[in-house]
């Protein structure tokens, strides 16, 4: 059964990657086909920023919401994912 936010379900492919433990970031750049360098471009970030959400050691909600903005996805996407992985 596929997880939703905010009447958006998730693929398959990124629930499993969740169930792997992949970071939500990596899963969904992955699932578009981004590198980190293109997702970076795309958000106004910098790679670094990225590599280091993806290593979950930043879990700034800005970054986060603009991350999802820029792969097209609900502005609060990584925001909630991440939150319950942080609580489980």
């Amino acid at each position: 059964m596929n997880k939703t936010i905010d009447n958006y379900s998730l693929p398959e492919t990124i629930t499993t990657a969740l169930a792997n433990g992949i970071n939500i970031v990596r899963a969904f750049r992955e699932q578009f086909g981004y590198s980190i360098e293109d997702l970076a471009v795309s958000c106004g970030l910098t790679s670094l920023e990225i590599e280091t959400i993806e290593s979950g050691q930043n879990s700034d909600p800005s970054k986060l919401e603009r991350i999802a903005h820029a792969l097209g996805l609900p502005s609060n996407a990584m925001i909630i994912e991440d939150s319950k992985r942080l609580s489980a």
